[in-house]
């Protein structure tokens, strides 16, 4: 029986690495990317999805990093997010129904970034802590309002494992400790940097395209 049972698992195990592998082969399809050529993205406040009030403007401060050094001009995302404010726009929800023409003609850049934040904060499971950010993001064409590219990353301040040599008690201590600095310290905001990086750097499989900014344009 046992036998039979590892031998299910075994085949289980291996199922699902060819899947796995079968779908980071997959390779996204850039042509109308390439043919739409963006050189400037205004990034609209992302819609939040998770119970944490903060993931909006953590994930927003930190995404211009990336696409600059993918090779792109990006709208100030204080300035822009300030305009919609002055035009009675404040919730991501109702700022994501703006058309893309008129995004167009507000702003002048050539494609916009609509992100969505599925998670972030800090869980506890019981013999540990993480924190965790998951978001998606996709580039629109602000011209024609086709859709040039998406994606969607993860990452979390746990991704080493927990390491506690003390036993049962001292993964509980230790995950509970975790919590709290994770909660104090708002340990989601470097998360989400990393998330970012992740989602919008330029050079990753799947990942945005070299703007014309970079000495790499074109090369991808």
């Amino acid at each position: 029986m046992i036998a039979r049972v590892l031998k299910w698992m075994t085949v289980a195990a291996l199922a699902a690495l060819m899947t796995g592998c079968a779908v980071n082969q997959a390779k996204y399809d850039y042509t109308a990317f390439k043919q739409s050529k963006p050189k400037s993205i205004v990034v609209l406040p992302p819609l939040n999805e998770s119970p944490d009030i903060d993931a909006t403007y953590s994930v927003l401060s930190q995404v211009t990093l990336p696409l600059a050094e993918a090779g792109y001009y990006v709208l100030p995302v204080t300035l822009v997010d300030e305009s919609f404010r002055q035009n009675g726009l404040t919730v991501a929800g109702d700022i994501h129904q703006v058309s893309p023409a008129k995004l167009h003609e507000i702003f002048g850049a050539d494609a916009a970034l609509y992100i969505k934040i599925s998670q972030y904060g800090t869980k506890y499971m019981v013999l540990d802590s993480a924190t965790v950010v998951t978001a998606s993001a996709e580039l629109v064409d602000l011209r024609t309002g086709a859709k040039l590219w998406s994606g969607t990353a993860s990452a979390s301040n746990n991704e080493g494992g927990n390491s506690s040599g003390g036993g049962l008690i001292g993964m509980l201590v230790t995950a509970a400790l975790k919590q709290v600095i994770n909660s104090v310290t708002n340990a989601g905001y470097s998360v989400a940097g990393t998330a970012n990086a992740r989602l919008l750097s330029a050079g990753r499989p799947n990942g945005m395209l070299y703007g014309p900014r970079s000495p790499k344009y074109g090369t991808d």
